[in-house]
C-alpha cells in the first residue's frame, strides 16, 4: 500500500460535501474516480494533492513515496517556459541539476561534496536526465504541442496547458500520479498515446474522469456518492455490472427503511390513542414509553437521506420485474433534454459540401471533403486537433474570415441550428446563471419567463442557489449543462456538437445519448469518445490526414 485516505468531513460553509470517504491505493494500481457533477471529485483531488488542508481526516502516504499531480492553476509560473515547467515537475531533476551546476565551483577538496557530486552525476544518468529535454520535446509534439517547449506558459490556451500537465505527469516517474480529467481537449491520436502510456506505466494512478475509454483501462473504480465512496474492482464494464447488483441491494434496504418508517408512524398514532384512552397510570406510562421509543426510532430513520440510485440503460434492461419497478420508483434525478423524437423525419438535405477545400492565407487546412447530411441522420467530423474541423463548422455558420479555396458548402437557409461549444461565451461568463439564461434567450429573440427559467434550472439539475452563482464560478459539469440549455433553446433541427461528453457525468452522458438516438433532426458532431461515437453512429468524414 502506498496511500491510505480517510476523510470524515469536508464542508463548504453550511454544505457538507463528504462524511465518509475511505480507501487505499496499492503499488501500481490504476484507479478511476467517478461521481455526479458536484459531489466533490475535484475537491478530493485537491486534498490528495495537498492543496486543500481544510478537512477532517488524514491522507497518509508511505514513507519515501513521491506524488505528482496535474495542476489546475499556474499562478507564479506564467513566465516559465513549458520545458522549464515540465522539468521542474520531475522529482529529483531540480535537486540533481543544482548540485551538478554549483558544486564544481565550490566543492574544492571537500570529500563530502565530491561524493555528493559524483552520486548526482550517476543518479542523473540513471534517471535518463541527459536526454530528457529532447524526449519531452518529442512527447509534446506527439500531443500536437510542437514548437511550444520554449514558450512561456501564459502564451498557451487552457487546453494546451492541460496537455502540458499530462506530459509533466508522464515523465515524472513518481510512485503515484493524480490526474484530473486528463483526456479533455485530446484528439483521438493523443488519447491513444495517453492510454498506451496508462497501460504500460509502473506508477499507481488516481484518475478523476468520466472518459469511458480511459475507465475501460483501470483496475478499480471508486464512486463518490452521498458523502461517501463505493469501490468496484475491475474496469468500466465490470463497474456497470457490479453497480447494478449493488444498487439493487441498496434499493431493497431503502425500501425496508421506508416500510419501517410507515409502520412506526402507525405505531406512534396507535400508542398515542391507547395512552389517551387508558385510565390505569401504569398502562399510560407503558404506552407513553412505547410511543417515545417509536418516535425516537422514527426520528433517527428520518435523518437518513435517500441514497442516489443510478443503473446504466443496458443493465436496466436485464433487471427482473421487481427490481425494475423499484428502480423506476427510486432512481436519481437526471437531466431532461427536450428534443423532438424521430416520428416526423422529412429527410430533407440540411448540409451539403462538394470537394471542399478551406484554409487561411496561403495555407490549405484540408481539401476534397464531401458532405451530404439530411434530417434524421448523424455525421461525424473526424480529424486531429488543428486539422480544420472547427474552421469547417465556423464557415458553415457564416464566418467570413476563412478564405474558401475550392468547392461548395451550403446550409439549408431555413434550418434552425443548436450549437454545443467547449467554451462558454464571454458575454455570459460573469453573469449569474439565471441572468445568463435570460440574456441568452433574449439575445436570440426568444421569449423567457421566470417560470421557464426555474423549469430549466430543475431540468438540468441546478438548485435555486446555483442560479445566483456567476457562470465563471460554476464547475466544468455545470458549465456543460448551461451549454446544453443554450444549444436547445431554439428547438433546433440541426445540432452541432463539439466534444459534448467532456465534463458531463456518466448518467448525464447516457441521458444525452438516449435523447440523441431518438432525435428527429440532423447531428453534426466531433467526439473522441469511442462509446459516444458508437451510440450516435452515422457517416464519418475525415478532415485532414489520418
Amino acid at each position: 500500500m502506498i496511500a491510505d485516505v480517510t476523510i470524515t468531513e469536508k464542508s463548504f460553509g453550511p454544505k457538507v460535501l463528504m462524511t465518509d470517504v475511505k480507501f487505499s491505493v496499492d503499488n501500481g494500481e490504476k484507479i478511476g474516480i467517478v461521481g455526479r457533477n458536484g459531489v466533490g471529485k475535484s475537491t478530493l483531488f485537491g486534498i490528495l494533492a495537498g492543496n486543500d488542508q481544510d478537512y477532517t481526516g488524514e491522507v497518509i502516504y508511505r514513507r519515501g513515496v513521491t506524488v505528482v499531480s496535474t495542476a489546475q492553476e499556474h499562478h507564479g509560473d506564467e513566465d516559465t517556459t513549458v520545458l522549464q515547467y515540465v522539468l521542474a515537475g520531475l522529482p529529483e531533476y531540480s535537486h540533481l541539476s543544482h548540485i551538478m551546476e554549483t558544486y564544481p565551483e565550490t566543492m574544492g577538496t571537500n570529500m563530502r561534496k565530491i561524493n555528493e557530486y559524483t552520486e548526482a552525476l550517476e543518479r542523473f544518468e540513471q534517471k535518463g536526465f541527459y536526454q530528457i529535454e529532447s524526449v519531452i520535446e518529442q512527447e509534446l509534439e506527439k500531443f500536437q504541442l510542437a514548437h511550444v517547449a520554449h514558450r512561456p506558459l501564459r502564451t498557451l490556451s487552457g487546453g494546451q496547458k492541460r496537455l502540458v500537465e499530462v506530459v509533466k505527469v508522464m515523465h515524472a516517474d513518481a510512485h503515484l500520479a493524480l490526474l484530473d480529467e486528463p483526456t479533455n481537449h485530446m484528439d483521438y491520436v493523443a488519447k491513444k498515446q495517453f492510454i498506451d502510456w496508462l497501460e504500460a506505466a509502473r506508477e499507481a494512478m488516481l484518475i478523476v474522469t468520466h472518459d469511458r475509454d480511459v475507465l475501460k483501462q483501470v483496475d478499480r473504480i471508486i464512486e463518490i456518492k452521498d458523502g461517501g465512496c463505493q469501490s468496484f474492482k475491475g474496469n468500466y464494464d465490470a463497474y456497470l455490472k457490479q453497480n447494478a447488483v449493488h444498487t439493487g441491494t441498496a434499493m431493497n434496504e431503502f425500501e425496508l427503511i421506508e416500510k419501517r418508517m410507515a409502520n412506526l408512524k402507525i405505531k406512534v398514532a396507535d400508542y398515542q390513542r391507547l395512552k389517551e384512552k387508558s385510565r390505569n397510570p401504569a398502562t399510560i406510562q407503558k404506552f407513553k414509553r412505547l410511543e417515545n421509543q417509536a418516535r425516537a426510532e422514527l426520528a433517527e430513520l428520518e435523518q437518513k437521506e435517500k441514497p442516489s440510485f443510478w443503473i446504466d440503460k443496458d443493465s436496466v434492461e436485464g433487471l427482473n420485474y421487481k427490481v425494475a419497478g423499484q428502480y423506476e420508483k427510486f432512481k436519481a434525478r437526471n437531466i431532461r433534454l427536450n428534443l423532438k423524437d424521430g416520428s416526423m423525419r422529412s429527410q430533407r438535405k440540411l448540409v451539403e459540401a462538394r470537394n471542399l477545400a478551406l484554409g487561411y492565407g496561403d495555407t490549405i487546412l484540408f481539401e476534397g471533403v464531401t458532405i451530404d447530411l439530411r434530417e434524421g441522420e448523424a455525421l461525424e467530423l473526424r480529424g486531429r486537433n488543428g486539422a480544420g474541423k472547427t474552421t469547417l463548422i465556423k464557415t458553415l455558420l457564416g464566418d467570413k474570415t476563412v478564405m474558401r479555396f475550392d468547392g461548395e458548402l451550403a446550409l439549408d437557409a431555413n434550418v434552425t441550428v443548436g450549437i454545443y461549444e467547449q467554451e462558454v461565451s464571454d458575454v455570459y461568463f460573469q453573469l449569474p446563471l439565471v441572468d445568463a439564461i435570460e440574456r441568452m434567450y433574449l439575445d436570440r429573440g426568444l421569449t423567457i419567463s421566470g417560470t421557464k427559467t426555474r423549469q430549466l434550472l430543475a431540468d438540468y439539475l441546478f438548485t435555486e442557489s446555483d442560479g445566483r452563482i456567476p457562470i465563471a464560478k460554476l464547475s466544468g459539469g455545470q458549465k456543460a449543462r448551461f451549454q446544453l440549455i443554450s444549444m436547445l433553446a431554439n428547438n433546433p433541427q440541426l445540432l452541432i456538437l463539439d466534444e459534448p461528453t467532456n465534463h458531463l457525468d456518466l448518467p448525464s452522458i447516457e441521458e444525452l445519448e438516449i435523447a440523441l438516438e431518438k432525435y428527429s433532426g440532423a447531428i453534426l458532431y466531433v467526439s473522441h469518445d469511442q462509446y459516444f461515437r458508437e451510440a450516435i453512429g452515422g457517416a464519418v468524414v475525415q478532415i485532414g490526414a489520418i
